[in-house]
């Protein structure tokens, strides 16, 4: 299934200051590369949806890969549906009453719309890429010269993107000492 761009092509021609009719014919193909770009250094979808994921177990908790979680519909562990007063949702995690070794879940998860920031790097990163096609280091025209930063080559992230896209990914496992059941 494929997912929706993460910006719409009036945003990108409002992002471009230009009219959607001025937009080049391949900006739909732009944007949503631009939003698979993103979605795969964030590791994150952004858009709503429901997952199925399984998991292992650590100390009876695990972490939801995609955020925010919206909802649980199923968990499946010791070889049955478990019940809902046999786990517990704390933010993107889920803890188990019971000693199992791992879990399939079931569950929905997404932003009701796409976080600002990421929208923007979208916007940016199709932009540049609509702004020099042949992906051109320097053009000179006559007396006129135009030099591209090196960010404009190519369809990729630039390394301040990256940094504003980290918060999005998946934690790792952290191990806290005395930290009790959410219940």
């Amino acid at each position: 299934m494929a997912l929706p761009a993460l910006a719409t092509l009036d945003e990108l021609a409002a992002w471009m200051q230009r009219e959607r009719a001025e937009l080049p014919e391949g900006a739909a193909l732009v944007l949503d590369t631009a939003s698979a770009i993103v979605r795969s250094e964030a590791r994150q979808r952004f858009t709503r949806g429901t997952s199925t994921v399984a998991l292992s177990l650590r100390d009876q908790v695990v972490t939801l890969p995609q955020r925010p979680v919206v909802s649980v519909e199923l968990v499946r562990a010791g070889g049955r549906e478990l019940r809902p007063d046999e786990f517990r949702l704390w933010r993107d995690e889920l803890w188990f009453l019971g000693s199992y070794g791992s879990a399939v879940v079931t569950y929905s998860h997404g932003y009701a719309e796409v976080p600002a920031t990421v929208r923007a790097i979208v916007l940016t990163l199709a932009g540049r890429v609509l702004t020099n096609p042949s992906d051109l280091r320097q053009e000179s025209v006559g007396s006129v010269s135009v030099t591209y930063a090196a960010e404009t080559i190519g369809a990729s992230l630039a390394p301040i993107e990256r940094d504003q896209l980290a918060r999005y990914r998946p934690r790792a496992a952290v191990v806290q000492l005395g930290k009790g059941r959410p219940w």
